[in-house]
């Protein structure tokens, strides 16, 4: 009785602290522009869903990709104002927020639903963040750094800043911000291949957002959003049949 007292208290304990992040982020968040007050509260209802199944590392990977992504959305922002549509640098809206964090969020909806597959929805849950940070930093600093910029389909020069255009630069950051998310999921549950399958599933995810953005985005037919949540779709497709298959 004592120790299911006790483990009450210590799961009490963990959502207490989970809330009071949660409170900080969301209010720095609101505060700073970077995510409308709608698309707050709907991260902080997805982040609860990631930390019952994932618990901190989950919360971490989470916040290092909303972390990065905010402070690359500001890097230099002068100088890429004059390749970026203005309206992308506004504050997050919730379609945008689902779009990027929606499949981990999923990933932990059939863990809860289905726990036999939980050791294969957390890689899952890790490759599509590792894509959606992979994505904002080769992106947003590859526009900065980058020296060379060609169509990832035709391999043709053109203007940096366009939907599929990309720069050795630009994949380069994004593979380390593969590393980084895929960093945070060994220090939480092991150090084995996963950190390698990990930055695979997000390379490809990152380099599936180009070709997307280079063809069907270009042609309206679908969104940056949809592109965003394809690719993290992509990055856990990726990470779960080579843990299978190899």
């Amino acid at each position: 009785m004592i120790n299911e007292m006790n483990s009450f208290g210590h799961i009490s304990n963990d959502y207490f602290l989970l809330a009071a992040i949660l409170i900080v982020g969301m209010s720095y968040s609101i505060l700073a522009k970077k995510l409308t007050v709608a698309a707050a509260i709907i991260g902080g209802i997805l982040a609860t869903v990631i930390f019952a199944v994932a618990g901190y590392p989950g919360i971490a990977m989470m916040s290092a990709f909303f972390l990065l992504a905010s402070a690359a959305s500001g890097w230099k922002l002068s100088f890429k104002q004059e390749f970026t549509n203005p309206q992308d640098k506004a504050a997050r809206k919730s379609f945008q927020v689902l779009a990027n964090t929606g499949l981990p969020v999923i990933a932990g909806l059939i863990i809860i639903i289905i726990p036999g597959l939980k050791e294969l929805m957390l890689l899952a849950m890790a490759a599509s963040f590792a894509s959606a940070t992979a994505d904002i930093l080769s992106s947003e600093l590859g526009t900065v750094y980058g020296r060379r910029f060609l169509n990832i389909i035709t391999f043709q020069p053109e203007k940096r800043g366009l939907e599929g255009v990309v720069s050795l630069e630009g994949i380069l950051i994004g593979i380390l911000g593969s590393c980084i998310i895929a960093s945070i999921f060994s220090s939480g549950f092991g150090w084995n291949r996963n950190f390698f399958l990990i930055v695979i599933a997000g390379t490809a995810g990152n380099l599936l957002d180009s070709v997307l953005g280079a063809t069907l985005e270009r042609k309206g037919i679908i969104n940056n959003n949809v592109v965003n949540f394809l690719n993290t779709l992509f990055a856990a497709i990726v990470a779960i049949l080579i843990s299978i298959l190899f």
